[in-house]
């Protein structure tokens, strides 16, 4: 157990250092450029895992497998992540780090009406405290220097994307796997945003040599051992045990915020933070009550079949 709490916290300081990266990167090179980098590297580098995967399990991927990943993909990278950049760019990370932090409510929503998930009194719960925890980081009465009006929506619009990519990615996830998945959707959601920079003019690789190791750890760090860490603590825990990873996320970026960008913490940011927190919590005690309920019914259905 105690290898899973290093995978979750490794997991969760990569991902901690996400938004301070980026806004770094973003200063640097083309938001579309950047976006397409990382996640066509990942991709590449996840793809051995990936087809060895699939190769043990006896997986052969249908058409429609394959379609359904390239929509997976376009709506994780030019969507989600394009969104998540821009956010960044036009708002302080610490603001767009917990704003972000949002996307778990978005997925029980999405959950609910696309998957037929139960709607608890404890989700709805969970989504007010996390919507009063939004308004708090937005502050709209008296915006914090720094943040825009367009920076924090498309924060807020990003974890909207990302709750849906989550609940669109279970159906496939679960058929093929989390690594073909992660690989294959981000390798055609890189190339499908590759296309549109082209019609657009936008750079791929000018600025690239300059700001390489910006690139590369944006690249290798924060999205590929970000997710492969939080990858490897589901696989020797649970999905449950997993989103821990973004409880401590959570605290992480808005410290790395103040240390590396020197970002100045107000109170309402830290008002946010709590509210955040709380429904992280309340979300992942739902999480492990559901997953201990749906192991004694299991145990009980083994012992009558062993009856």
């Amino acid at each position: 157990m105690k290898r899973v709490y290093l995978y979750i916290f490794l997991a969760a300081f990569f991902y901690g250092t996400m938004e301070v990266a980026l806004k770094l990167a973003g200063n640097e090179l083309d938001p579309l450029q950047l976006t397409f980098l990382r996640f066509f590297i990942a991709g590449i580098v996840f793809l051995p895992i990936a087809i060895g995967e699939l190769r043990r399990n006896g997986i052969r991927l249908t058409r429609n497998d394959y379609l359904y990943l390239w929509l997976l993909g376009v709506m994780n990278v030019p969507f989600f992540t394009v969104a998540f950049q821009l956010g960044i760019m036009w708002s302080n990370a610490s603001t767009a780090a917990v704003i972000f932090s949002a996307n778990p409510v978005f997925t029980m929503i999405f959950a609910h009406f696309m998957a037929g998930e139960l709607f608890t009194k404890q989700k709805a719960k969970v989504i007010v405290i996390g919507m009063i925890g939004i308004f708090l980081m937005m502050r709209p009465w008296d915006i914090q220097g720094g943040n825009t009006v367009h920076g924090m929506l498309l924060s807020l619009t990003a974890a909207v994307f990302f709750g849906l990519y989550t609940v669109m990615g279970k159906k496939i996830t679960a058929k093929i796997g989390i690594m073909p998945q992660t690989s294959l959707s981000f390798i055609f959601g890189s190339l499908t945003l590759l296309v549109v920079m082209f019609f657009i003019g936008s750079p791929v690789i000018a600025g690239v040599k300059e700001n390489i190791w910006i690139v590369l750890y944006t690249s290798f760090a924060v999205t590929c051992l970000g997710y492969l860490f939080y990858f490897l603590a589901i696989k020797n825990s649970d999905a449950v045990t997993g989103s821990i990873t973004f409880f401590l996320k959570i605290v992480i970026a808005p410290i790395m915020a103040v240390i590396v960008l020197g970002e100045h913490i107000m109170w309402n940011t830290y008002a946010g933070i709590v509210f955040m927190l709380l429904a992280s919590f309340m979300n992942i005690r739902q999480g492990m009550w559901q997953r201990d309920v749906e192991r004694a019914a299991q145990m009980n259905q083994e012992r009558e079949g062993n009856d």
